[in-house]
């Protein structure tokens, strides 16, 4: 099992800008954590805690994107580009090298690990 980690650092007015360790992996030991900033609008934090992640169809996008699964009171919250608070209601926002390297790990777990389940762990903000 794979776990990424979200961790909330600062918050600053509507904006909560946080990063994801994404552990990229080689078989069956990590090459290394690769670090991305993250951005989510305080109105719409999800609670921390651990929650499955998957990577499915998104109508909205029209493309495969990343879901964090089984949150209290939602459907499900996608991980997708965007750079302001305003583009998010739950949603977690990160740049292109975040997708990418989220794209890399889905693309590594479905070749080694057969789908193996994967797991978001949200970690409140520190400086609030």
């Amino acid at each position: 099992m794979t776990t990424i980690i979200l961790q909330r650092t600062i918050r600053k007015g509507k904006a909560v800008i946080g990063q994801i360790g994404i552990p990229l992996e080689q078989r069956d030991y990590t090459v290394q954590t690769c670090t991305v900033q993250t951005l989510e609008n305080a109105d719409y934090l999800i609670p921390a805690g651990i929650y499955p992640l998957k990577r499915t169809w998104s109508p909205k996008f029209k493309k495969p994107l990343p879901l964090i699964d089984e949150v209290p009171d939602r459907e499900g919250i996608r991980i997708h580009l965007g750079t302001k608070p305003e583009h998010s209601t739950g949603c977690v926002l990160t740049n292109n090298e975040g997708m990418d390297l989220i794209n890399v790990l889905f693309n590594q777990q479905k070749k080694w690990y057969d789908e193996e389940e994967m797991l978001i762990d949200v970690r409140d903000v520190v400086d609030a």
